[in-house]
């Protein structure tokens, strides 16, 4: 008897830990409301640059290599398992279903495009020295043995070496004098307009830098919270 009881307990522990499933509101809360509600505001803030002057917006357009990285981009989800297309879309869903399905990989890939678009730079050398570090690495990705684990990784220190890049070296060689770093080590013959106009490096001020900054973080947190299968 006293076996019996030890056991009973023992089941009843191990019940009582076992976690609770979400509800079926909160996961489509969670796919329908908010990833696409992150990934427009990453739409939004990719391409917003603030002037260094007068502190106006300017908007800038994506690169069409930036919609070309995209696309191998969403490759890369699918080639991982990040996304499967079959818990995406399918007949078995409902049309409305497969309708928000589509909306949610659209805002994807336009999080995407503009994420590529804020870490590329605008113009010049740079532009294509990024590039071609953007290009190399997703090319490789595609053959590699890769996992949702690993791409995030990867993506992770990808995204983090273009943002030091763009918004911690090259920003501050547009900011005047001695506002930025760059301001002591150009005060002799070569100043920091000259390697400003030399690298097609436009004028933004550092709030752009911090704009950014948020905006690639929203999209790491679209990207751990993006399931296999919506449904």
């Amino acid at each position: 008897m006293e076996n019996e009881e030890i056991t009973v307990v023992t089941e009843k522990s191990i019940e009582q830990v076992e976690p609770i499933p979400a509800s079926e509101n909160t996961v489509y809360y969670r796919n329908y409301l908010l990833l696409p509600s992150l990934f427009l505001t990453v739409t939004l803030l990719g391409g917003l640059r603030i002037g260094l002057s007068g502190g106006e917006f300017v908007f800038v357009r994506p690169a069409l290599i930036a919609l070309v990285f995209a696309v191998v981009l969403v490759v890369l989800f699918v080639r991982s398992r990040l996304i499967e297309p079959v818990g995406w879309f399918s007949e078995r869903f409902s049309a409305l279903e497969n309708v928000a399905a589509g909306a949610v990989m659209l805002s994807l890939y336009a999080a995407s495009v503009q994420v590529f678009n804020s870490l590329l730079p605008e113009a010049g050398l740079p532009f294509w020295i990024v590039a071609f570090c953007f290009c190399w690495t997703l090319w490789n990705n595609l053959f590699a043995p890769f996992d949702a684990k690993r791409l995030l990784q990867s993506l992770g220190g990808l995204f983090a070496f273009a943002f030091v890049v763009k918004y911690m070296v090259l920003l501050n060689l547009s900011v005047e004098g001695s506002k930025s770093w760059w301001g002591f080590i150009s005060s002799g013959n070569i100043t920091s307009e000259a390697i400003s106009y030399l690298l097609a490096i436009p004028p933004y001020a550092g709030a752009t830098g911090y704009i950014q900054f948020f905006a690639l973080a929203i999209y790491l947190i679209g990207l751990f919270l993006l399931k296999p299968r919506l449904n």
